[in-house]
């Protein structure tokens, strides 16, 4: 299956960013390709040596109508606020008190998965909550 677009994450640990990102946007971790049960099975054959089997990993939608996101290891620690991030759509276009209690559980889920609250923002009528992943990539739920 091919995707469209592609959203890349320069990270430390493409790993556990992965399962991040899985969890929190209910996708999966990429499995290896066809015929291979697993990505060392494919990476070995591929000849790619061992120690860079964990240097890279990526996430797909399930239905395959979103996006795949990559994570690539990069030698330097992330150093400034994100150019470019995700918003995670929990509350739809829920209203009022239903809206607040969605986005409430929400952040307690991604919480629970590794990620921190930043500050929540009331603006122009709108509500949304910045967060940061496991690595310090900033992200709302809205």
């Amino acid at each position: 299956m091919g995707y469209p677009i592609q959203v890349v994450f320069d990270c430390a640990d493409p790993g556990r960013l992965a399962q991040f990102w899985a969890a929190a946007l209910h996708y999966v971790v990429q499995a290896p390709p066809p015929g291979y049960a697993t990505w060392a099975d494919f990476l070995r054959e591929m000849g790619v040596p061992e120690k860079q089997w964990t240097s890279r990993s990526a996430v797909v939608d399930p239905d395959g109508s979103g996006p795949r996101i990559f994570f690539q290891r990069v030698p330097e620690p992330k150093a400034a606020k994100n150019r470019l991030h995700l918003d995670v759509r929990a509350a739809g276009e829920l209203a009022g008190a239903a809206r607040q209690e969605r986005l409430t559980e929400e952040v307690h889920r991604l919480s629970e998965l590794g990620a921190g609250q930043i500050r929540s923002v009331d603006e122009m009528g709108e509500r949304w909550i910045v967060m940061r992943d496991p690595e310090g990539n900033e992200f709302c739920v809205s």
